[in-house]
């Protein structure tokens, strides 16, 4: 049996995994669920698998949590905020931690996750765009196993599993290939993105996600945030990277090999597949996704980003060639823009004049260690956050 933390358990990976763990009751268990806010669904997730713990995000949450929880006769122990997080990633019972947090409020508990040499599923991608060496390191030295949820890089790691955290050279990799599905405004003319609204942002063509990872997804940032993922979990340079828009997200990555093979992970674009792996790893469970009929499928596109159309992967590229703190000034800027983007406060082209101020004016730094890394990313909010209150100002 495995005992599971999930951190961000009601978001769109936490009710995933859950689904997937709820198939096979006979060898995992949830220890602990996490949510910041969402505290009827958290309660809801409790009330079904009956956590030992569950954290949320203020002490008022805790409070209806623990209401709602006693009503129903659950005896789950209710804490709140980022020491108890860290807790529950990190407790002796726990097998291994589902890391869905989204954004740099999830470095500290996968962090901590790592430290206590457990077995870490990262679908937070920000844990190693901020902190990149620093985590790794973490997970070496402790013991801990990384496996990626993100269905690119676990495409990646199932299509070169023996240069897992080595050069890809040691592999005989020529160079990954990151497929991206354009989002919602791949056709749209670029003239008129000026005009796109939230709504529009966050519909997008294949994945049902959280808001601020579907715009991410329109601007093209998420694909850059794994770039910079990419280079951590498999030791590439950026001049290994290659990013392919491919629209029917059936190929969700590849890895091309220096004799002139193409490895490539297929599947239907449900995010259950990539989970089920890394939970099993290296064995192989039933997730619930229908088989892939490529006869069905019938066609498959490829074609290169156009930086115009997209320039946070371009900014992604060169903040990862600059390294040090860079990657985790463009991560702050990003989540402050895309925030701004969904109040109505910016537009949708304003997202990538915000990063690309922060990233020009606040000094790169060497990501040393946390605190190092935290400062940055503070002053990369405040700097953000000045400069759309200056734009709204004129």
């Amino acid at each position: 049996m495995q005992y599971l933390t999930i951190l961000g358990a009601t978001g769109s990976i936490g009710v995933s995994t859950l689904d997937v763990l709820a198939r096979h009751p006979e060898q995992y268990s949830v220890y602990a669920l996490s949510a910041h806010s969402r505290v009827a669904e958290l309660a809801a997730q409790c009330l079904q698998f009956r956590p030992q713990r569950a954290v949320v995000g203020t002490a008022d949450a805790a409070l209806e949590l623990t209401r709602l929880l006693r009503g129903q006769g659950v005896d789950t122990q209710v804490e709140y905020g980022v020491d108890a997080l860290c807790a529950i990633a990190s407790a002796p019972q726990v097998t291994g931690v589902m890391a869905a947090i989204v954004g740099a409020a999830g470095l500290a508990p996968t962090l901590a996750a790592a430290r206590a040499g457990k077995k870490v599923l990262l679908a937070n991608k920000e844990a190693l765009v901020m902190s990149g060496q620093l985590f790794i390191d973490a997970v070496h030295d402790n013991g801990a196993v990384l496996l990626p949820i993100d269905s690119e890089h676990n495409a990646i790691f199932q299509c070169m599993p023996h240069a897992h955290g080595r050069a890809p050279g040691a592999a005989g990799v020529a160079k990954i290939v990151l497929t991206a599905s354009g989002g919602p405004f791949l056709t749209r003319d670029v003239e008129t993105l000026d005009a796109v609204t939230p709504d529009q942002a966050c519909k997008h063509p294949t994945w049902a996600m959280g808001r601020k990872i579907s715009v991410d997804s329109a601007t093209m940032m998420n694909k850059g945030l794994e770039v910079i993922e990419a280079h951590w979990l498999f030791g590439a340079p950026a001049e290994q990277i290659e990013v392919l828009i491919h629209p029917q997200s059936v190929i969700h990555s590849m890895v091309s090999y220096i004799d002139g093979s193409v490895l490539a992970q297929l599947g239907n674009p449900d995010m259950r597949t990539p989970i089920a792996h890394a939970l099993a790893y290296p064995r192989r469970i039933a997730s619930g996704v229908a088989q892939l009929d490529l006869a069905q499928v019938a066609t498959l596109q490829f074609e290169r980003p156009d930086f115009r159309r997209f320039p946070c992967l371009a900014l992604a590229f060169d903040a990862l060639r600059a390294g040090g703190t860079a990657p985790a000034l463009l991560n702050a800027a990003n989540e402050v823009a895309v925030q701004a983007f969904l109040d109505e406060r910016i537009g949708f082209r304003h997202i990538d004049r915000v990063i690309a101020h922060v990233i020009e004016t606040v000094p790169h730094g060497a990501a040393s260690s946390i605190e190092a890394v935290m400062e940055q990313d503070r002053l990369a909010r405040a700097a953000a956050q000045a400069y759309i209150a200056q734009r709204l100002a004129a």
